[in-house]
């Protein structure tokens, strides 16, 4: 549509329509303000769900027997021995006398020729080994197209076989350029000397190829194959119960294979760092190899003749190098526990629930003591005690703040008046007393105080209700019910200490009804009821509109919005053509006047 400013009548046409939209826009900025209290309110209702929520996950660790059964352990001397225990270890008194402590097995190597350098790779030390140690393994080299001119390039592999370099193995490498192939005559060794033009040299070594040409960008070493030395050895160990513990296709041993460029320190690093259960390591000092079994005891097949608790095959391992004894065998620890003379494979081992680590060696008795962790019960008690009062103070808060309806959400143009802090503080008071009096969360509170001081019936100890156990309420009404524990929690303190199963009871007991119930299953029953409650009215934020009520009324009033704002352009429309017709008719008169004031001129 197009619009005609007031040219003729003199009027500001677009003030004037404003103005008017002004008074037509009214009922939409109410409506706009009633959006944005069903959002706030909606999501001052999710986070009061959310509270309830993270109580809830507290409340189930209050289920658990481990909450009100932990145990506290001395040792009457802990160079000797340590101890913990789990809840179910009983309160009693043990006596651990004639310690011998578990061993691993372990074995060491000859001594290794003084020259041997663990960082370098152990073909091109292949002299200080026996030639039995090796293994000649088929490496296929694939195409290689250059991206630079060069004249050197590295295989795959390094620690190359130069026995077969006349057998026809190979012979020679081709190298296509431009579409013609050429082929170099190998050398394989150690020291490169003069290379002809038409030779290519490789370093048994390191496998680096250096030609006796510059290759050109773009050349491609076809594809060819060749002899690589690798060293293949295998080790076996096994578990407490004797079975090895490699692979069921290897006989239960773990294989390893390592190329001739490997060094030492690297091929017993992964050794350590392999499944076999071994600690490999070279020492410089005596030039030897020690490997040791990770877990202690005698850990050997029970099909083993000689009880070996490592076994090694290869001549690597064996004959053509390290000599490592195969005979090599841990010890179990003994000792006698209240009397009575044990073994285990371990040194730390668990027994009646307590887990013992041997520390040393030792003749004498150490006592070991387990009684009721009554502090650690008491914190964790103080500490539920404590967030159920932060929750039930945070909700009283919201239920109970006054709504000020002199301040109602600002609209757009409001809000641009106004400075950012200005704004702030203006929602900060229109959000308050959104939930004023809810009865949902009103309901919740009230329940949640009954299952605090309702007795819990068929309880089997002394203890069937709250104050028993020293807990009561705040007598300042202020505080709403917040729950208080009496003087310094000595009465709570000394529950737990009389009867603690009692007290476990109150607190986590199952039961077909509420009253059977303990008070945390109580509590965690009516949170489960309240959540929904709130679900139903204020939804998640995985739920769609329609799964709830304010999303539904949120649904409502944007479809209110979107059908008055089309409204409003029709209003606006219409006062635009109401001003041009009126411009169009000043207009003409204007024309008409022009034309009689010629007649009389």
């Amino acid at each position: 549509m197009v619009r005609v400013s007031g040219l003729a009548s003199g009027m500001d046409i677009d003030q004037i329509v404003s103005d008017l939209m002004k008074a037509e826009r009214m009922p939409i900025d109410k409506m706009k303000k009633q959006k944005q209290t069903l959002e706030w309110q909606r999501d001052d209702y999710r986070s009061m769900n959310l509270l309830l929520s993270d109580f809830n996950n507290l409340a189930f660790n209050m289920t658990l027997q481990s909450s009100y059964s932990s145990k506290t352990v001395s040792s009457a001397d802990e160079t000797k021995v340590k101890a913990a225990a789990t809840s179910s270890a009983g309160n009693a008194s043990y006596t651990l006398s004639n310690v011998t402590m578990a061993t691993a097995a372990q074995t060491i190597s000859t001594s290794i020729d003084s020259s041997m350098d663990p960082m370098k790779s152990l073909w091109s030390q292949r002299g200080s080994m026996d030639s039995s140690v090796w293994t000649e393994k088929t490496v296929e080299q694939a195409a290689i197209t250059l991206s630079a001119d060069t004249s050197t390039v590295k295989l795959a592999k390094g620690a190359v076989s130069a026995v077969n370099q006349n057998t026809g193995t190979l012979n020679s490498i081709s190298v296509t350029t431009d579409g013609t192939s050429k082929a170099y005559t190998v050398r394989i060794g150690t020291a490169a000397g003069t290379i002809n033009s038409n030779e290519v040299f490789i370093n048994e070594d390191t496998g680096e190829m250096t030609f006796g040409t510059t290759l050109t960008s773009g050349s491609t070493i076809e594809a060819f194959s060749y002899q690589q030395n690798v060293l293949n050895f295998s080790m076996t160990t096994y578990d407490s119960t004797g079975k090895a513990t490699g692979n069921i296709q290897e006989g239960g041993s773990t294989p390893f294979e390592f190329d001739g460029s490997t060094s030492l320190n690297t091929l017993l690093t992964q050794i350590s760092n392999s499944k076999v259960g071994i600690s490999a390591f070279f020492d410089e000092g005596t030039n030897k190899v020690v490997m040791t079994r990770k877990d202690t005891g005698n850990l050997s097949s029970v099909d083993s003749p000689d009880g070996s608790n490592m076994v090694f095959s290869g001549a690597f391992l064996t004959t053509g190098f390290l000599q490592l004894a195969g005979n090599a065998k841990g010890t179990d620890a003994k000792f006698t526990l209240n009397g009575l003379e044990t073994t285990r494979k371990s040194n730390t081992f668990t027994t009646g629930g307590v887990t013992y680590t041997l520390q040393n060696n030792f003749t004498g008795d150490v006592r070991v003591n387990v009684s009721n962790d009554t502090q650690k019960v008491f914190d964790t008690i103080k500490d539920f005690v404590t967030k159920y009062n932060e929750l039930i103070e945070k909700i009283n808060g919201k239920i109970t703040e006054e709504r000020d309806r002199n301040y109602q959400p600002l609209t757009d143009q409001e809000r641009e008046k106004l400075t950012d802090k200005q704004a702030e503080q203006w929602d900060d008071k229109a959000k308050s007393g959104l939930l004023k009096g809810d009865t949902i969360l009103s309901s919740g509170l009230n329940q949640m105080r009954s299952n605090w001081y309702a007795s819990v019936s068929g309880v089997s100890g002394a203890f069937s209700q709250l104050t028993d156990i020293g807990i009561s309420t705040s007598a300042n009404y202020s505080d709403r019910g917040k729950l208080v524990i009496e003087g310094d929690g000595t009465k709570l303190k000394e529950a737990i200490e009389k009867d603690p199963q009692s007290v476990m009871d109150l607190f986590m007991k199952s039961g077909s009804t509420t009253s059977e119930k303990g008070i945390v299953r109580r509590l965690r029953d009516t949170i489960t009821q309240t959540v929904s409650k709130v679900e139903q009215r204020a939804g998640r934020s995985t739920w769609t509109s329609e799964q709830f009520l304010l999303g539904r009324n949120l649904k409502s009033v944007n479809s209110q919005i979107t059908s008055f704002e089309s409204r409003l352009t029709q209003v606006e429309d219409r006062y635009y053509r109401q001003f041009t017709a009126m411009e169009k008719a000043i207009q003409n008169a204007n024309a008409q006047s022009a034309q009689l004031s010629q007649y009389f001129s």
